[in-house]
């Protein structure tokens, strides 16, 4: 590679007007020219990148994705600065976090020690961030009630009494010891099936939903409770995620939320069955959910057990009247079958006699007709046995034979009776009255 030649002759190494700079002079030169440039400061607006406190300090990068690639710009909030901007974010419940989009004001800054142009942060718009947060909160909204999801889940039916509740929160915190503390001072039987899991910060929202998905498809859970404690506006808007809001209108149990908010309402609020300020309050909503379906249980079991009574007293008496209506009824009906009990015996002792004396006169005149009959019986016999015997001696053969008839068979036996079951060279038997004579067919 070539490089340029350079002339070095007698003029000095300082020049007006090509002056040479050592690398702090160029450092100063590039502050004042930037302090010029930009004498008023300058907004700037990205997203939150790469946070990070190192003391009372706090460095971030300001990113951008354009057409020409990532642009970064790197930012330092100093302690003084920081304090005078805490207010600021507290007022408008916000807190500096990775992946915040935010406008801030500063002012460009060479950094002589690191060679790296940065901007010192000195203000930041909120309004900005807020209406960030509330463009893509209502982007969300408007997508689900264009899907028709945004009433979903409160069309699930309430159960009557959830006692088996899965929860959805980080395990550890005060929101989880608030609602936990509620539940088990409540007397109730509950069965909670906890999915420990990330409330803020990177991930958050798919760690939340997918928490959501796998307790609404158990078999075991009445109902799914998600909560956190209060924060900052842009944390809470880890809730305003379309992939939460998604897992809880499309969960086949009811959801309820209790994610601290005092003032605000996120997406996932809004599509839930039902919101709460805080966990405890979700956690009272619970436990008062169950003492109604207890107390109409024992309303419905003092109703019944007045019923009851009633209707025992009801049957006893009835009882005693059938008891009476019965007994008077089998006197009659003993009285009666005395009554027929006496006539059978009285036609019992009599019916013996007579029927001996009918079935005796019978078997007499049967044994004098058993007398008479068989001789005629086998005359009658006789007589037909031989027309029988004359019938028989018309129709044997012999007796055909004897008349002149014949009987012709073939080699098989059978007898011949059509001239085609004897073709030209058979041998056929003719059986006559005397004998058999054996022959051979021929043509005609």
């Amino acid at each position: 590679m070539s490089q340029p030649a350079f002339d070095f002759g007698d003029e000095p190494v300082d020049d007006a007007a090509n002056p040479t700079y050592s690398v702090g002079e160029l450092a100063d030169a590039i502050n004042d020219q930037l302090r010029r440039g930009f004498f008023d400061g300058v907004w700037v607006r990205g997203e939150i990148d790469g946070l990070r406190n190192s003391g009372p300090h706090t460095y971030f990068a300001l990113v951008e994705d354009t057409e020409r690639g990532r642009a970064v710009m790197n930012v330092s909030l100093f302690a003084p600065m920081k304090r005078n901007l805490t207010p600021v974010l507290k007022k408008n419940r916000l807190e500096l976090t990775n992946g915040m989009k935010v406008r801030i004001y500063g002012h460009l800054d060479y950094y002589a020690p690191n060679g790296r142009l940065g901007l010192k942060m000195a203000g930041i718009d909120p309004r900005f961030t807020l209406g960030e947060l509330s463009q893509a909160r209502d982007q969300v909204v408007r997508r689900l009630v264009t899907s028709g999801l945004y009433d979903a889940n409160r069309g699930r039916p309430w159960p009557a009494a959830p006692l088996r509740v899965g929860v959805v929160t980080s395990v550890g915190t005060a929101a989880w010891h608030d609602f936990h503390h509620e539940i088990e001072t409540s007397g109730f039987g509950f069965e909670l099936r906890v999915c420990d899991t990330r409330v803020q910060g990177e991930g958050a929202d798919r760690s939340v939903a997918t928490a959501v998905t796998t307790l609404a498809r158990r078999s075991d859970v009445d109902c799914v409770v998600v909560i956190r404690g209060g924060g900052a506006r842009n944390e809470l808007a880890t809730f305003d995620a379309e992939s939460i809001a998604m897992a809880i209108a499309t969960s086949t149990v009811p959801v309820i939320t209790g994610l601290g908010h005092e003032i605000d309402r996120s997406v996932a609020d809004e599509v839930a069955h039902a919101s709460y300020k805080t966990p405890t309050a979700c956690a009272r909503a619970l436990i008062d959910a169950v003492a109604d379906f207890s107390s109409q249980i024992e309303q419905a079991w003092a109703a019944i057990t007045a019923v009851a009574g009633r209707r025992v007293t009801e049957a006893s008496g009835s009882l005693v009247d059938r008891a009476h209506r019965v007994a008077r009824r089998t006197h009659a009906a003993v009285e009666r079958a005395d009554e027929r009990l006496s006539t059978r015996e009285e036609r019992l002792a009599t019916t013996p006699s007579r029927l001996l004396t009918s079935h005796e006169q019978r078997l007499t005149a049967l044994a004098e007709r058993l007398v008479r009959r068989p001789p005629q019986l086998l005359d009658a016999e006789t007589r037909s046995l031989d027309a029988a015997a004359s019938r028989l001696a018309l129709l044997d053969p012999v007796n055909l034979l004897r008349r002149g008839w014949t009987i012709t068979r073939d080699a098989d036996g059978a007898v011949v009776r059509s001239v085609e079951q004897a073709p030209p060279g058979s041998v056929i038997t003719t059986e006559l009255a005397d004998g058999t004579l054996t022959s051979r067919t021929e043509e005609p």
